[in-house]
């Protein structure tokens, strides 16, 4: 059932129904979890929340805020205590869109004048609205609802101020005219005479909801032989946080320990699962493609790059890009999907490369080595998912997200959109073109190198690859076959995949653009332009 159809359900039960405070989402949660069927978000509540007084000083739009949370947080409907309506006809308008936008069941204005002030401070010296002007906003908010079940009260406060029962019955009887959904009746006396009183005249021409604050000690069956239609427990939850908030501090300070505080509030765990982490669990299962295997990343970042005074004494694995180094930017792509067991293959400057969140070996013969002699060093990091990628890349997050979730013993990734000129890059000559209508970018590797001839040229090997176990095994046993080469040290990937395309399968996995790599200084001043 819609939440406004529950509030409204409730509210018009002949059964006495009960909404109790709350005001943030965890509040909320707790209401719910307790068995209560509505919640009551308290104005009074809200703002001590905020930190702020009950006079309108936290904005209509602050309030949103907080309710959203609590909707979303909580199945069971929510009543805003609305003060007002935060100005005119007009303001009570735009009021409802939004309570709607944001699934709230339905709103309480008194019929006190913008800004408000709490009904327990001086409530006979605040003027009361005039009664066609708060009709019209009762009119204005009936007018504006787009669910026919969406709730609006109309809540009096003549008591509060100081007249008589036939002024409280007079405006009870025009706000009803008006459209109210329901009358609440509100008096700070410490007993019922004023609800009793109100209730005996009215004569259940609508539902009536009373908020007992101060009158807590009459029995609630006498509300309910009343025909009371709700009850408002209004501001209870704030209260005691506080004065729990007020002890436990108090004694942490006095004491600066722990041990006495410990046993008396509740576990950590049990505020993950009131946040609801048991869910996000089982949420990273379906949707992150790393949960539930041990992924590890190797960056291999020993070269000193060729970009003059940039790369001078900086590895361009440091170089900065909107604020942040290649090498950051990397990690943290890695660390977003899960990734945390990071090896970074270091060289030029090396000492420059320092992070709390990384492993790293050392590649001292940097200047006279290529890539795989730095992929050799971190060879006892390829397990049995590992993503290995270049220092100097930079890619979009669902070019990183498409590997994982490729279940292929080995898997490069490559750009089809790549220029066919141009040296030292890796060009990739494969099973399949890349079709943008008909094919779903997958194809089996058959060369790479930086001088195929231009029929041959399918993409560019962007720096980006991944393996499982046996695509581990398959890179093991290849490396260690072109290590007793005499020219090791000036091989590259490309040698590498070559190799293990004479036994084995490498899979293509295409994509469009959505990467650079930083060569030159064009790159440099292109790589601030991609959109992560």
């Amino acid at each position: 059932m819609k939440k406004t159809s529950q509030l409204l359900s409730l509210i018009k039960s002949p059964e006495l129904a009960y909404l109790m405070e709350a005001h943030n989402g965890l509040s909320a949660k707790i209401v719910e979890e307790a068995g209560f069927q509505g919640i009551w978000g308290s104005g009074l509540s809200i703002s001590a929340a905020l930190g702020v007084r009950d006079n309108n000083e936290a904005s209509w739009t602050q309030v949103l805020d907080v309710l959203e949370f609590m909707s979303d947080a909580t199945t069971i409907p929510i009543l805003l205590d609305g003060d007002t309506g935060y100005g005119n006809f007009n303001n009570m308008r735009r009021l409802v869109k939004k309570l709607e936008q944001r699934d709230i069941a339905g709103v309480c204005i008194e019929d006190k004048l913008f800004p408000k002030t709490n009904s327990f401070i001086g409530g006979e010296s605040q003027p009361l609205a005039d009664i066609d002007e708060f009709c019209g906003k009762i009119k204005a908010a009936k007018d504006t609802q787009a669910d026919d079940d969406f709730v609006v009260v109309a809540r009096l406060e003549a008591f509060i101020a100081g007249w008589g029962l036939d002024e409280a019955l007079r405006r009870a009887e025009a706000y009803h005219k008006a459209g109210a959904d329901a009358i609440l009746c509100h008096s700070k006396k410490a007993d019922s005479t004023d609800i009793d009183a109100f209730m005996k005249e009215w004569g259940n021409r609508g539902p009536v909801i009373i908020v007992p604050t101060k009158y807590y000690s009459v029995p609630t069956e006498h509300f309910a032989d009343l025909g009371v239609s709700t009850i408002i427990w209004a501001n209870h939850n704030i209260r005691v946080s506080i004065k729990a908030m007020q002890e436990t501090t108090r004694r942490i300070f006095e004491e600066k320990s722990l041990i006495n505080v410990e046993g008396k509030i509740v576990s950590v765990s049990e505020v993950f699962r009131l946040q609801g982490a048991d869910e996000l669990k089982e949420a990273e299962k379906r949707y992150l493609p790393t949960t539930g295997k041990k992924v590890n990343n190797i960056i291999l970042a020993a070269s000193q790059g060729s970009l003059g005074e940039l790369t001078k004494d900086t590895p361009k694995t440091m170089l900065e890009v909107n604020g942040k180094s290649l090498l950051s930017t990397q990690i943290d792509e890695f660390n977003q999907v899960g990734i945390k067991d990071i090896t970074v293959v270091r060289g030029f400057a090396k000492e420059k490369i320092k992070m709390n969140n990384i492993q790293t070996r050392d590649n001292d013969l940097h200047t006279e080595t290529k890539e795989l002699y730095s992929l050799y060093l971190a060879k006892d990091q390829i397990k049995e998912n590992t993503v290995v990628s270049y220092g100097d890349i930079i890619f979009k997050r669902f070019v990183l997200n498409e590997l994982l979730n490729d279940q292929n013993n080995i898997t490069i990734i490559v750009d089809a959109d790549c220029e066919k000129s141009g040296t030292d890059k890796d060009f990739v000559y494969a099973s399949e073109v890349y079709n943008r209508v008909n094919y779903q970018g997958l194809a089996t590797f058959k060369q790479m190198a930086s001088d195929l001839s231009a029929d041959k040229i399918f993409g560019e090997f962007i720096g980006l690859w991944k393996v499982n176990k046996q695509g581990a095994d398959m890179v093991h046993k290849a490396l260690d076959t072109l290590a007793k080469h005499r020219d090791f040290k000036k091989m590259t990937c490309a040698d590498l995949f070559n190799e293990i395309a004479k036994e084995g399968t490498i899979a293509v996995k295409y994509i469009r653009g959505a990467w650079l790599d930083v060569d030159t200084l064009m790159d440099f001043q292109n790589a601030g332009k991609l959109r992560l």
